[in-house]
């Protein structure tokens, strides 16, 4: 046991981890961004509370995707744009570290930040719980559901923020992935028949809902399992190649 944990502590990727999390909650960014999506989640849930007299979280699962297809690349934006544009990436590595070992580091600290973010709504489900009689199976697997949903939106933006080294540009290059992957269902009645059954597919929103709904099909699973894998994948290409 004791030789395991020491192992954990001497790895690349756990000490990249720690670091990023130091410096990202050193930083303004990480209050900013979380205190943001707090207060907006705040007003949709508290809204169907009041106005609507409904103790549920169907009105914030319904719109989380597209709420974390903004709020993910704002925390990622930086982690690799802010190295390379101040030169410090270069200097990362030269240690006895690979690509892999940096983007999973990163991609790890990145992932946590996320999970700490949507952790203050577990007050709302506190709050169905005392004024309602609210579903426990959906609200599972909404969560199951946002957990996926951001390992995945994750690797965009982890991705995004490789691929450039102006922060704004990584921003927006991860928003316009992920709010693409959470709207395309809404296209599909412009869409040949015959591509609407792929397109459809490719939906992380579709995806999303049907785990919401509290039936964990593994289909949505290796749907969100692909996306991170293929960005993951993408980010350490990037990385190979401008080591060359």
């Amino acid at each position: 046991m004791n030789n395991k944990s020491k192992n954990t502590k001497k790895s690349p990727a756990f000490i990249i981890m720690k670091r990023e999390l130091q410096a990202y909650f050193t930083s303004p960014t990480a209050y900013i961004v979380t205190g943001l999506f707090v207060l907006i989640c705040g007003i949709i849930f508290f809204a169907t509370f009041f106005l609507q007299n409904s103790a549920d979280l169907r009105a914030f699962f319904a719109l989380l995707p597209m709420l974390l297809s903004f709020f993910v690349p704002a925390l990622t934006m930086r982690l690799f744009s802010e190295e390379s544009k101040s030169g410090s990436m270069e200097t990362l590595m030269t240690l006895p570290v690979n690509e892999v070992h940096v983007v999973t580091g990163k991609y790890l600290a990145s992932f946590l930040s996320t999970l700490i973010m949507i952790s203050p709504s577990i007050f709302y489900v506190i709050t169905t719980a005392i004024f309602g009689n609210p579903d426990v199976g959906p609200i599972i697997g909404g969560y199951i559901g946002t957990i996926f949903l951001c390992a995945g939106f994750t690797a965009v933006g982890v991705f995004a923020s490789s691929v450039t080294k102006n922060q704004i540009i990584a921003f927006f290059t991860g928003f316009i992935i992920c709010i693409a992957l959470t709207m395309i269902d809404t296209f599909l009645i412009f869409l040949p028949s015959n591509i609407v059954e792929f397109v459809s597919y490719i939906s992380a929103d579709m995806h999303f809902r049907s785990i919401t709904q509290g039936i964990i099909d593994s289909r949505d699973l290796v749907y969100f399992i692909t996306v991170f894998a293929l960005f993951f994948t993408a980010t350490i290409k990037v990385q190979q190649n401008a080591k060359k």
